[in-house]
């Protein structure tokens, strides 16, 4: 074998034994690398999350997974997370734009059965002096005499009477509406959102949204009618943390 052929097969020899050694490397790495993961799912699976404390045996305790299934909601009494929980209000402004605004001092209990949905109830007070056109000026105007009056009438409330399903994640909510010191019968659309353990808080939340549209006027607010529309939409957010 002449000097060059030698050399081709040295280094061909020297490629394959450095191949070698690194498919080795390889192989024993991602041996290791699965071994790893295999480690980590068997933790995973045996451990709780932090701050979650789970029985053993317990089918009650939440799932660390958020579902979108509401028979999964555990049943029991809730509090409206008042951080996370608002009215967005909005109505026709002299038919040239809709304009909006919002009611943040809102509280709520509701007591919620997820396998017999038409038990369920729900209690909510509005501080009225949190209603905002997000304008100081409007501000006043609508705490005022002419509006809401917040001086005479400082709270409404809602008192649900019925609850009727509409669908698997949805249900018409009956109650009475109690705002400027007249009770009207309202009803509210309410979708579940989802279930499970908040992921700052740790605790256990259920979301849902509502929507509502009722009339002012019937609730003795009829100033600027019909230039300010007398239907008020109403958009209603909500968590609720399981209650103490």
């Amino acid at each position: 074998m002449s000097g060059s052929g030698s050399r081709q097969a040295a280094e061909r020899g020297g490629f394959m034994t450095r191949g070698s050694r690194i498919a080795r490397y390889a192989a024993s790495g991602a041996c290791r690398s699965l071994a790893g993961a295999g480690l980590a799912l068997s933790l995973g699976l045996s451990l709780p999350a932090r701050g979650q404390e789970v029985p053993a045996g317990s089918q009650d305790a939440p799932s660390a997974t958020p579902t979108t299934d509401p028979n999964q909601v555990r049943p029991g009494s809730y509090v409206l997370d008042s951080a996370h929980g608002k009215i967005t209000w909005s109505v026709s402004h002299l038919g040239y734009s809709t304009y909006y605004g919002q009611i943040t001092d809102v509280t709520a209990r509701a007591e919620l059965d997820p396998k017999a949905p038409a038990k369920s109830r729900i209690r909510v007070a509005i501080g009225i002096a949190s209603v905002t056109g997000l304008n100081a000026e409007l501000d006043g105007h609508l705490k005022g005499p002419d509006f809401f009056d917040a001086a005479k009438f400082p709270t409404a409330t809602f008192v649900s009477t019925a609850v009727e399903p509409t669908s698997p994640t949805t249900a018409r909510i009956n109650g009475t509406l109690t705002l400027k010191g007249v009770e009207k019968p309202v009803s509210f659309d309410a979708t579940f959102n989802q279930a499970g353990l908040h992921p700052v808080d740790k605790g256990y939340t259920v979301g849902f949204d509502g929507r509502a549209v009722i009339k002012r006027s019937d609730f003795g607010i009829s100033a600027y009618l019909p230039l300010v529309g007398d239907e008020v939409s109403l958009r209603l957010e909500g968590e609720f943390k399981v209650a103490p």
